[in-house]
């Protein structure tokens, strides 16, 4: 009888690789006849990653799991409905579907056996078994630092954040993060304003832009030659609980963790966990103490976190290799530029207006332009006040924030 069953059970799965051959020919290169069985892995319900890699490794390849009959699978310890999924073929025509979906969005899909799927990420406990790239899928492999922190920083947090990610990619590194408010945002904007390298990580599908005020930051990193990535299926909506998950893929695929605001109950704490398990490196920069936001940070530090003031702090604790890998910023321009710093420094000469001004305003704390004439009414007209933050913002000493509000940056 089981004889009967198995001949039956190949004669189906035969048919179906049959129907699969005029949609293979829209999968993309990566999507190989391994990397449907993956996917089809990643769709069955009831399978995630581990129990995934554990089936696989069970029957010897992943191939060898979709020739098994049903009554091998269940004997496993599968759930039923994982084992019916596989043993009828239904997961292979899911994965067909979405590898067709993929095709046609100009989605590629790596698997775990892809010659181009990152080998830091595959060094995780619980790797996700395919990934959703637009974009570069080779910068996936390339020395990677991730930056996260809070959706709602400071003006001193968001600063930091763009400023480092400057410095950072103008040293050749990736800036990896996860497109959400705040620091995220901060951080790619930081990477794009360098023309460096900067990879998403979607906590949606890869064609779910989240949140869409970010649609065309999605648009600049793809056209400086970035990535937008996933493992969630096309068309998963921004489920709560998709994010925290995705969080292990940020830290995975990086060389390092760098932390610039964090609440203490938050999904940054979560990355910074997944950095610590996965053995990367941490970085956090330090805040104010009287801030909620820089519990995260301060709290690192308190724990071993490597104090980040300027890009050197984690120039200086990549591996040698890595540092002479890298391309390095041109002698002209790193003469010119402006590195973040929690200290104050600069030659460039301000006038007595200028310095005025500057002496007044924070970097951590947004000051309103009725204040700064207020208590400035006695020294300077409005007018020279108005011409003087006006050269200060020219010169990339003050930034304006919605409101009329005036920061110092770094």
């Amino acid at each position: 009888m089981r004889l009967s069953l198995d001949s039956n059970f190949w004669l189906r799965v035969d048919r179906k690789m049959e129907a699969l051959v005029p949609t293979l020919s829209l999968i993309p290169e990566a999507a190989t006849e391994q990397a449907l069985h993956w996917m089809a892995l990643a769709l069955t319900p009831g399978l995630g990653p581990t129990r995934s890699r554990r089936l696989v490794e069970h029957f010897g390849n992943v191939a060898a799991v979709f020739h098994a009959s049903l009554t091998e699978l269940e004997a496993t310890g599968l759930l039923a409905v994982s084992a019916q999924a596989l043993g009828t073929g239904k997961s292979i025509e899911l994965a067909q579907e979405e590898l067709a979906k993929a095709a046609a969005a100009g989605v590629q899909v790596l698997s775990l056996d892809d010659g181009t799927y990152p080998q830091r990420l595959k060094e995780i406990y619980d790797p996700p078994l395919v990934l959703y790239v637009r974009g570069d899928r080779n910068l996936l492999s390339q020395p990677a630092i991730a930056m996260v922190g809070t959706r709602h920083p400071t003006p001193y947090g968001s600063g930091m954040a763009e400023r480092l990610a400057i410095d950072l990619s103008a040293h050749g590194l990736v800036i990896l993060s996860g497109m959400a408010r705040g620091v995220d945002t901060a951080a790619h904007r930081g990477a794009i304003a360098a023309k460096g390298k900067t990879i998403a990580v979607f906590g949606t599908g890869v064609d779910v832009l989240y949140p869409k005020e970010n649609s065309r930051l999605s648009e600049q990193i793809l056209a400086l030659g970035g990535a937008l990535i996933s493992e969630f299926p096309l068309g998963t909506f921004a489920a709560p609980q998709n994010f925290p998950i995705r969080n292990r893929i940020i830290s995975g695929m990086s060389m390092g963790v760098l932390v610039v605001e964090a609440a203490e109950y938050s999904g940054t704490r979560i990355t910074a966990r997944c950095a610590l398990e996965q053995n990367r490196d941490v970085y956090a920069v330090p805040g104010n103490v009287t801030n909620k936001n820089s519990w995260g940070p301060n709290t690192l530090i308190k724990q071993g976190a490597k104090l980040v003031a300027t890009w050197e702090d984690v120039w200086e604790e990549l591996p040698e290799h890595v540092r002479l890998a890298l391309t390095p910023a041109k002698p002209d321009e790193s003469q010119k530029e402006e590195t973040a710093s929690l200290f104050p420094g600069g030659d460039n000469p301000l006038s007595p207006h200028e310095r005025r001004i500057l002496a007044l305003l924070k970097a951590d704390e947004a000051t309103h332009i009725d204040e700064i004439i207020e208590r400035l009414e006695a020294e300077l007209s409005s007018s020279e006040i108005f011409a003087a933050l006006f050269e200060l913002e020219l010169a990339g000493k003050v930034r304006q924030m919605p409101g009329k509000n005036f920061v110092k940056s770094f």
